[in-house]
């Protein structure tokens, strides 16, 4: 009875929970809008929420329902006079499903990159123009020499013309990622920013924004004084400037103003930002964000000239999650001024490309390892690995992500003994093992005669993994029967989430017969991918269109393995 009322639409309120569940799940939107008007009403704004980040195999004339019934006259003209002809290119104006939905009216994120990006692909698509894996700019300036400029120009021209189609319908942005490089890039946002300038409604309640890999920061600094002057409600802020930015030391004054003038700040997270140094945390002695910040993530950060001092930290009065992520200058200096700090340091996530000394490391868990969620270690040898590893047996008992280092043998062996205390606390397990690593350890280093890294995991991991876990990433060198024993030794393990990297070797054998026998028929995961490499070759089971027919009639979604994995920083950003 209940069913029935959710599709004859009795109670709409639960059919929306439900649909927003599918919210990044495009495939199942897509299903939802063919059920009824009232399902298709309410998946439409979610799936065009952001159509510009959509991971699926593009159809960039999106941009056409775009510019379609919404421009006028003067804008149509302008299109005319960049080779772009509106009556020929665009959809005709009475196509039905065009005029159901106000489509503009729905975006919510908007990231200026991937907006460029999307123009200059859909600008290839209506010139017939076949990208293959060479650079837009490649293409446009070989097949038009002539033309060059001007198909920059009308990517700049439709650029404008989206921003200004969606400040006209009063869409009022929730994320907002700028990404300036090129000169384009800098043209385009600043034609954008203008637009933005007369309807500052546009951005004024943002609660996410990102300021990534800003080539020439001068160049976007009226913007950077409209946000610290106008845009006080922000709660998550995301930094990455390269090294030689111009005007750094004004650049810096800038963001630590945005900063300071959020009353809402919950998260910020810095990525290879050369900016602050030792001035982060004493700015916020006095900040507006000093009672809402929660979340700090560092990723690849020289700490070299960072100060942590008692008194900047307690004022952080609802720091609850702390992320250093392969960071430099993770030194005894470094982490002597953790250890000074009164009010504990509360430590998430530790991934480092070097072990820390002995010393260090047993006084960083002492103080923080009951904190400690997320570990992985980098590709360097420490002739006290064992002792490094009974440290975190010892002190780390909450482990949810594990990313196993798969540089020695012994290493692997130890990694399989915290695997075993971790139990079912782990969720998440990435082993990647590099191409050559299993030829050069068993001419080199390996204790075990004939034994390779991956053998030892396909033959060890089975019998240890958790009963339930949300993610396991196996990039390994397959050997078939291997692989069989790890499938059944592994059979009482249900994996949400299953990808497996096949490091293949001239002559190699398909895995695929294994994983349908003991993954499949027995429907022991709910997300697969499969990619097999062989050196510069990559054949991924998501393009195979009966095997993926085949796996679906089991409930399982084959995806893209890119798509499927889970970087670091976005595994953390996907926890808090």
């Amino acid at each position: 009875m209940t069913c029935s009322k959710i599709f004859s639409g009795d109670l709409p309120e639960l059919i929306n929970e439900v649909i927003k569940y599918f919210r990044h799940d495009y495939k199942t939107l897509h299903s939802c809008i063919l059920v009824n008007r009232l399902w298709c009403r309410l998946a439409i704004p979610l799936l065009w929420e952001d159509p510009f980040s959509i991971k699926l195999p593009k159809n960039y004339r999106f941009i056409e329902i775009y510019l379609n019934n919404n421009l006028n006259e003067e804008d149509k003209t302008k299109l005319n006079e960049y080779g772009i002809n509106y009556n020929k290119l665009l959809l005709p104006s009475n196509t039905s499903n065009n005029s159901l939905f106000n489509y503009p009216n729905f975006i919510k994120c908007l990231n200026t990159w991937k907006i460029i990006f999307s123009i200059e692909q859909w600008i290839l698509t209506i010139i017939n123009v076949k990208a293959g894996l060479q650079s837009t700019n490649y293409f446009l300036k070989n097949m038009y020499p002539n033309n060059f400029d001007q198909k920059l120009n009308s990517s700049r021209l439709i650029y404008k013309l989206l921003f200004k189609i969606f400040i006209e319908n009063e869409v009022k942005l929730h994320t907002f990622e700028v990404i300036v490089v090129r000169d384009i890039d800098h043209d385009c946002f600043n034609d954008a920013f203008n637009l933005i300038l007369q309807n500052q409604d546009f951005i004024f309640n943002i609660k996410n924004l990102k300021l990534q890999r800003i080539a020439n920061g001068s160049k976007i600094f009226p913007f950077l004084k409209f946000l610290y002057s106008n845009c006080n409600s922000i709660n998550s802020l995301y930094f990455q400037f390269p090294r030689f930015n111009n005007n750094n030391l004004l650049t810096e004054d800038y963001l630590l103003k945005i900063i300071n003038s959020q009353k809402n700040l919950k998260k910020i997270s810095f990525e290879r930002n050369y900016l602050f140094k030792g001035k982060f945390f004493l700015s916020l002695k006095n900040s507006n964000c000093s009672n809402t910040l929660n979340t700090i993530i560092f990723y690849r950060i020289d700490f070299k000239k960072i100060i942590i001092s008692n008194e900047e930290f307690e004022n952080l009065n609802v720091l609850e999650s702390i992320h250093i992520l392969y960071c430099y200058s993770l030194n005894s200096d470094f982490i002597q001024q953790i250890i000074n700090l009164k009010k504990p340091f509360k430590l998430k996530s530790l991934f480092m490309d070097i072990m820390l000394q002995i010393d260090s490391l047993n006084l960083l868990l002492q103080k923080s390892g009951s904190y400690l969620e997320n570990i992985g270690f980098g590709s360097s040898i420490s002739n006290e690995l064992r002792k490094q590893f009974d440290l975190f047996m010892k002190y780390c008992k909450n482990i949810k992500f594990f990313e196993l280092p798969g540089f020695d043998n012994l290493n692997i062996y130890l990694s399989f003994d915290l695997i075993k205390i971790l139990d079912q606390n782990l969720n998440y397990l990435s082993i990647d093992f590099h191409y050559y690593l299993d030829y050069y350890y068993h001419h080199n280093f390996s204790n075990d005669g004939d034994m390779e890294p991956s053998s030892i995991v396909l033959l060890n991991l089975g019998q240890i993994l958790p009963h339930k876990l949300e993610y396991l990433n196996l990039s390994l060198k397959f050997d078939l029967n291997n692989l069989e024993i790890f499938l059944q030794n592994s059979q009482n393990t249900f994996i949400k989430k299953l990808l497996i990297r096949n490091k293949m070797q001239e002559g190699s054998l398909n895995i695929l017969p294994y994983i349908k026998k003991y993954i499949m028929k027995k429907e022991r995961v709910k997300y697969l991918a499969i990619m097999e490499v062989y050196f510069e070759k990559r054949e991924d089971l998501s393009f195979m269109k009966d095997e993926v027919k085949e796996f679906e009639s089991y409930n399982i979604k084959v995806q893209n393995y890119d798509d499927l994995y889970i970087q670091v920083y976005d595994l953390i950003k996907e926890m808090d």
